[in-house]
């Protein structure tokens, strides 16, 4: 089930909020929680085993790294829950992608085993290893009751798409949050404004990439068309569901960090990746880079940490080398700046500006692709390799998308936002704005729930995830 689709906008989730809503607080989080295995086992019930699996281990693992904190036992059991955790994600994931190789560099013809990508299995994986690793760590308690464990996991405002939320950010808020009116309006506007991104914003640069993909006019202008509006449809698909995860998260009583914060604004790509998937970058930082030793050590082991974390964050993305690639491009990237022009780029507004985006769009392009070959067939494309510069399909799409296209990059800026701050600011237009903020938010959901009802194109670009 998706956010994004009339089932669970006028079904689903309006009878989880009316049973939540009449439960006492002793058995909300039952209700979340059994709310969450619905949502689950919607599209796929088999692969609701293998959640309980991950959340029982973990639970299990949790009291037994608290029992023995400071002894070797304690971090025994740490290693063993690693291992428990990430081997479901490695087995789903990634084993026809070492079988492929294998195959590859022995001539042999080992079988895939061709299994199902059970959906949001990389956010909840990595939400378990936070759990272990803080109740390790000594940065939360291990939590003695399943259930409230379970629906830290399995809550479904952020179970398919994220953002990576870390038990010990919402540890006090599964026992004790707190619910306000405030609270809920705020929810349904970030959730409406979530929902607009992705199916009014996203979905229609989606029909752009579609159509440049099944294209065989490609061009360079097309190609660098299809870089802009894959970049932007990813973003406000991403941080469209992020925004809808949030004011899911707020209508339930907790508060989740935000994950995107305007990153085609960056200055540089260091920039870049502190507003692009903060809960994503974040944790690699705190579960991976910080204990390789982070830049506390000689400048070799810096490099092979950096590069270790993008070679992981590249992967966690997919199980092919496109992704692999994506991952090591951005960590050249970062190094480069850090070594070299990191500071020049503060000093030249524009042309860092212009910097980060051209290397960014190339960057989506690598990943956009179903394998290495196609990108470097893409990248290539960009810069003319076998296609001419302009062609009949560009300046079609070009003309039926340019008004969405401009849009969604205004869209993509603070710009909005910054305007009606300021416009806000005089009394008048606030009693003004406070009279047509309301009509405003329900005649954007009509307009997504329209583009819903009529079958519109509605991709589900996190299954590769």
């Amino acid at each position: 089930m998706l956010f994004s689709s009339i089932t669970f906008l006028y079904y689903f989730l309006p009878v989880v909020l009316l049973l939540y809503a009449i439960t006492p607080k002793a058995l909300k989080n039952a209700v979340l929680l059994i709310s969450s295995l619905v949502f689950y086992a919607w599209g796929e019930p088999i692969y609701i085993f293998l959640m309980a699996a991950t959340i029982g281990i973990a639970y299990i693992m949790g009291l037994l790294i608290e029992r023995f904190r400071g002894r070797l036992w304690s971090k025994v059991f740490l290693i063993l829950s690693i291992i428990s955790s990430l081997a479901g994600l490695i087995y789903f994931k990634y084993a026809d992608f070492f079988i492929g190789n294998f195959n590859r560099i022995t001539g042999l013809s080992a079988p895939l085993l061709k299994l199902a990508l059970p959906i949001g299995i990389s956010f909840y994986t990595f939400q378990v290893l936070s759990y272990t690793v803080d109740v390790y760590r000594g940065d939360a308690k291990a939590q003695k009751n399943p259930i409230n464990l379970a629906t830290y996991v399995a809550l479904f405002p952020q179970l398919i798409a994220g953002p990576i939320v870390r038990y010990a950010d919402i540890e006090n808020q599964l026992t004790a949050r707190t619910h306000s009116f405030e609270q809920i309006a705020y929810g349904i506007k970030r959730f409406i404004i979530g929902l607009a991104k992705k199916i009014i914003l996203a979905n229609a640069l989606g029909e752009l990439t579609e159509a440049f993909i099944c294209s065989n006019d490609k061009s360079v202008l097309f190609f660098w068309l299809f870089a802009l509006c894959y970049m932007l449809q990813i973003y406000f698909d991403f941080s469209g569901y992020s925004d809808m995860a949030i004011g899911l998260g707020s209508l339930f009583g907790f508060k989740f960090a935000e994950n995107f914060h305007y990153p085609f604004i960056s200055s540089s790509i260091t920039e870049f990746w502190r507003r692009w998937h903060i809960s994503l970058g974040t944790w690699f930082r705190d579960y991976v880079y910080i204990p390789l030793g982070g830049n506390r050590v000689k400048k070799l082991r810096w490099l092979f940490n950096i590069f270790v974390v993008w070679f992981l964050t590249g992967f966690w993305h997919g199980a092919e080398w496109n992704f692999v690639v994506w991952g090591l491009y951005f960590g050249v990237l970062l190094t480069t700046e850090k070594f070299f022009f990191l500071q020049h780029l503060k000093k030249h507004k524009v042309l860092s500006h212009i910097y980060v985006l051209f290397f960014v769009a190339i960057s989506f392009v690598i990943f956009s692709a179903n394998n290495l070959t196609e990108a470097v067939s893409y990248v290539g494309g960009m810069f003319g390799a076998n296609a001419r510069f302009v062609s009949k399909e560009w300046l079609f799409y070009l003309k039926n998308y340019g008004f969405t296209i401009v849009v969604a990059v205004i869209s993509a800026t603070p710009l909005f936002k910054t305007i009606l701050k300021n416009l806000c600011a005089s009394e008048k237009f606030s009693r003004v704005w406070n009279f047509v903020e309301i009509p405003l938010f329900i005649a954007l959901l009509m307009i997504a729930t329209a583009y819903l009802a009529d079958g519109s194109f509605n991709p589900f670009l996190y299954f590769r995830f």
